[in-house]
């Protein structure tokens, strides 16, 4: 996410985070925050957040939280002390380090490999 968070932007979120559970029961999550000025907790509903927090306590192994640390420990202030998943902050500029720790790519870069494999064939 880039900018402002609104109520709508966690909603598609935890959307979004709701089809990766639906076919995925186990996940691994990087959430990118940069540029961000506010985020409207005020005006998402208690329920989006307890059923985010649920999903991600339920299904998560490892969280990689991209961007300034206020943002972070915001939502960390959501969920339990005693994380039932690894949690661990990057800065901004340390986005390559989140994805090696997630043992992971980015989907452009996992998609530019496949295309550029199945043109090899």
């Amino acid at each position: 996410m880039v900018g402002d968070v609104s109520p709508a932007d966690a909603e598609n979120l935890f959307g979004l985070l709701q089809a990766a559970y639906a076919l995925h029961p186990r996940i691994d999550v990087l959430v990118r925050l940069t540029d961000e000025e506010s985020v409207d907790w005020a005006n998402i509903s208690e329920n989006t957040i307890r059923q985010g927090v649920a999903g991600a306590l339920e299904h998560v192994v490892r969280c990689a939280a991209i961007g300034e640390p206020r943002w972070a420990s915001l939502v960390g202030g959501f969920f339990p002390k005693a994380l039932p998943f690894e949690f661990l902050h990057f800065g901004s500029g340390d986005e390559a380090a989140a994805w090696q720790w997630l043992g992971a790519r980015p989907a452009s870069e996992t998609s530019a490999r496949s295309s550029a494999a199945r043109r090899r064939e």
